[in-house]
């Protein structure tokens, strides 16, 4: 299965949080979506590892996509190596995204910006034909997207470029509320979180207006790039 923008993420629901209304945009647009959540998000203080899956399967409902696959590689732990790399390589050759969507480059969070170069090395190597993978016993071709894209999450970065969600706003929202267990919900009886109150959820809007505003529409998404970002005209980023 090709698909166009292939998004992942160092936990399940950095991507609702982060980028969903993109992916939304883009998937009405007619653009083939998945989502390669790096780990189960087990040592979230909400919730347990069984709800996380279920609460990922109900977001993805919401958001459109047509593949989700969880790599397991280890919430809190995982590390930019050659296994982790390998797991990687092979979620891109499998998909043949032209797009990839991964982790801010640096955030609170420290798995964040070590998701944003595990995926940023592994879309490298995963053109170099001398790097051999095997998946479901077929051996796989070399394969490089054209862009890797980096979303901002709780820290602001300066964005390189933002995407208009104003129409897909409430979307996102119903994509991240679908994390029942870990964002507000006042008769909760889980312990409290960064991300569990009304405070955060307030934040999560003003921050798309905060992006949104910088392009002249009501809410946006923010991005850096990787590298340079090719344009065949003027009017193309008007």
């Amino acid at each position: 299965m090709k698909l166009d923008i292939l998004a992942f993420a160092a936990h399940p629901d950095d991507i609702e949080l982060a980028c969903s209304g993109t992916l939304i945009k883009h998937i009405k647009n007619g653009s083939k979506v998945g989502i390669i959540d790096l780990t189960e998000g087990e040592l979230g203080s909400r919730g347990s590892r069984e709800l996380r899956y279920e609460e990922a399967g109900n977001a993805s409902k919401i958001i459109g996509n047509i593949a989700r696959e969880n790599l397991n590689l280890g919430d809190g732990f995982f590390e930019v190596n050659k296994d982790s790399l390998m797991k990687v390589i092979e979620m891109i050759r499998k998909y043949k995204p032209e797009v990839i969507l991964c982790n801010a480059t640096n955030d609170r969070h420290p798995d964040h910006g070590r998701g944003s170069e595990l995926v940023k090395r592994a879309a490298f190597l995963s053109g170099l034909v001398k790097i051999e993978t095997n998946l479901n016993g077929k051996n796989q071709e070399k394969w490089r997207p054209k862009q890797v894209f980096h979303y901002i999450q709780d820290e602001y970065i300066e964005p390189d470029f933002v995407i208009d969600i104003t129409q897909e706003m409430e979307n996102k929202m119903e994509s991240i509320l679908a994390y029942s267990s870990q964002f507000y919900n006042p008769n909760s009886k889980e312990p409290q979180t960064p991300i569990s109150s009304q405070e955060f959820m307030d934040f999560l809007d003003g921050r798309a207006r905060q992006f949104g505003r910088i392009i002249g529409c009501k809410y946006g998404e923010g991005f850096t790039s990787s590298n340079a970002i090719k344009v065949k005209s003027l009017e193309d980023i008007l």
